[in-house]
């Protein structure tokens, strides 16, 4: 725990009265950093804030909460939690990631915090580097992941890097800190847990120290991809202007330059959607960039279009090209956003993908669109009318999403359902009566 705790003082070079949110699941490795920060505390006057998510997906969830915020409340920690309510049908790790770091975000501006503290450890970039180089990836995503990233007013760190989550338990065990188990990491039909069980075990089997390796491979391709985008930097604003790559001065760089900037583009293209882009997608644009062809296209995930007009690439997105829609819904419907919603016999499951309806209590026929200015929906727990603007920004819907996300409403203009997100009060439970059932997918 030496270099954890060096890390801290030395490099991060902690200050006096710094705040500190932690991320913090209960597990072995969020305890071990929360009481490390707890031994710094009184020495730099640290002001810490546990941050816990409720993922809502196992029965243990709730009970973790509690563990969390008596144990944060016994210590003199403040204590912040959410509950994931819903989630759409993207990749589930992929949303939730998206959800936490978007509560963390929100804990970290309330208590102005200097900093947010995740437990990722040795063990986690090592999953992460394994997982890269498999599936395939950018340079920097090869590397794993930063143990500090500047995001504007604060920064993210990672001070367990330099340790395996063995080296964490144990530094729990030795000073009695209480930890919960979480069981879902060790179900093989995750990914990255065949990775914790079958491959780390032979790897540390060959060399106990094999995260110390891992790190400094992390710490060399930080390095060479930082050197490439300064290199990056040179030449931008003259190769990529108004969402087209000029491609007279893209094709005089060198190959893997050219490569850097097309992954700088679809960073930017793509955002927190960057793991659907793969080595292949990328061959494909830059195997368009060369093509002797005056006009031709290719088409990436989300929508989104290639175009080859003589001297330009043009980055477009199709979907925001639609502004609005409206179509009836009788047996399918295919929808601008790339999903569809279709009527189905039959259905077991009972998330906000799915709507049961019974055709007495409302007008048919129904209809898909896309939101209008005070649209509201009766809802059905809570009684009244809420605005559909709001449900959005509870559900953190992107903004740049929010146009084009479906409406299913009644011949009488109701607002029955928002595929993925919320039910109205007309909606039935599984047990209730109903003779139309929707899905969206």
């Amino acid at each position: 725990m030496n270099k954890v705790i060096s890390f801290l003082i030395n490099d991060l070079k902690l200050q006096k009265g710094d705040v500190i949110v932690i991320a913090n699941s209960g597990g072995p490795d969020s305890m071990c950093l929360l009481n490390v920060l707890l031994s710094l505390r009184d020495k730099y006057d640290l002001k810490l804030i546990c941050a816990h998510v409720n993922h809502n997906v196992r029965e243990e969830s709730k009970d973790e909460k509690v563990f969390i915020e008596e144990y944060s409340k016994e210590h003199g920690v403040l204590f912040e939690s959410m509950v994931i309510e819903h989630y759409g049908d993207d990749n589930f790790h992929n949303e939730a990631r998206k959800i936490r770091y978007n509560f963390f975000d929100d804990v970290v501006k309330k208590y102005n915090a200097n900093y947010l503290m995740t437990a990722h450890h040795g063990d986690d970039l090592m999953e992460t580097i394994l997982m890269r180089i498999v599936r395939g990836s950018t340079l920097k995503g090869y590397s794993g992941f930063e143990r500090i990233v500047d995001n504007g007013s604060y920064k993210i760190v990672r001070p367990l890097i330099f340790i395996t989550k063995e080296e964490a338990k144990k530094y729990d065990e030795d000073n009695n800190i209480p930890y919960v188990t979480d069981k879902s990491n060790f179900k093989s039909k995750y990914t990255r847990n065949r990775y914790r069980m079958k491959v780390l075990p032979f790897l540390k089997e060959e060399d106990p120290n094999v995260h110390e390796k891992f790190l400094k491979y992390n710490e060399t391709l930080l390095e060479y991809d930082s050197f490439i985008n300064k290199e990056i930097k040179k030449n931008i604003n003259n190769i990529y202007v108004d969402g087209d790559i000029m491609l007279d001065k893209y094709l005089e760089l060198d190959p893997l330059i050219q490569k850097k900037i097309v992954y700088y583009i679809l960073e930017d293209v793509f955002k927190d959607n960057l793991m659907i882009i793969t080595d292949r997608h990328v061959k494909l644009i830059m195997d368009l960039a060369n093509s002797k062809r005056a006009n031709a296209k290719i088409c990436l995930p989300r929508g989104i279009e290639v175009v080859k007009t003589y001297d330009k690439l043009d980055f477009k997105n199709e979907i925001k090209e639609t502004v609005s829609y409206e179509m009836e819904l009788d047996k399918f419907a295919k929808l601008p956003n790339n999903h569809q919603i279709e009527t189905v016999s039959s259905e077991e499951s009972n998330n906000n993908n799915v709507c049961r309806l019974l055709s007495d209590e409302i007008s048919l026929p129904l209809y898909v669109r896309t939101r209008r200015l005070g649209d509201k929906m009766a809802l059905k727990k809570v009684g009244g009318y809420r605005k559909v603007k709001d449900i959005f920004i509870d559900c953190k819907v992107p903004k740049k999403d929010r146009d084009l996300w479906p409406l299913v409403v009644d011949s009488k203009g109701n607002i029955i359902w928002i595929p993925g997100i919320k039910k109205s009060k007309f909606s039935k439970q599984k047990n209730e009566n109903c003779d139309i059932i929707l899905k969206y997918n």
